[in-house]
């Protein structure tokens, strides 16, 4: 794992399209997060749709930041999916993963961000 250098950036707000980040200006509306840094989470890098889902391309930037604990958020009405081989690929690198509702998933994070190196996918719609 790569030497965490600062914290993970705290989700400040969560509403429908709209995810607001502790120092920075512009919210996102679906956003990777990890420690040290933040920016929004295009779908179109990978390909990614909410089903099949979070794809294991979508979590290397995470891993690659250093994140010993990875929280997914499915969407407000939990229509993204995740791919099981993205779930055995975080758990092959030793990750603790939380699979959750958005809301939800920004409060685990929030709360682990005090205690581990956290990254995260967030999904701020449907």
């Amino acid at each position: 794992m790569a030497p965490q250098t600062d914290p993970s950036p705290r989700i400040t707000h969560i509403s429908w399209g709209c995810l607001e980040i502790e120092g920075r200006e512009t919210p996102f509306k679906d956003a990777k997060l990890y420690p040290g840094g933040a920016r929004a989470w295009d779908w179109n890098e990978t390909g990614t749709s909410h089903s099949p889902g979070i794809q294991p391309a979508d979590v290397e930037e995470l891993l690659e930041h250093g994140a010993e604990a990875v929280v997914l958020s499915r969407g407000m009405n939990e229509r993204l999916k995740v791919q099981p081989q993205t779930l055995e690929h975080l758990q092959d690198a030793g990750v603790e993963v939380h699979v959750l509702e958005t809301e939800q998933a920004v409060q685990r994070y929030n709360e682990l961000r005090d205690q581990t190196a956290v990254g995260g996918l967030f999904h701020s719609t449907c």
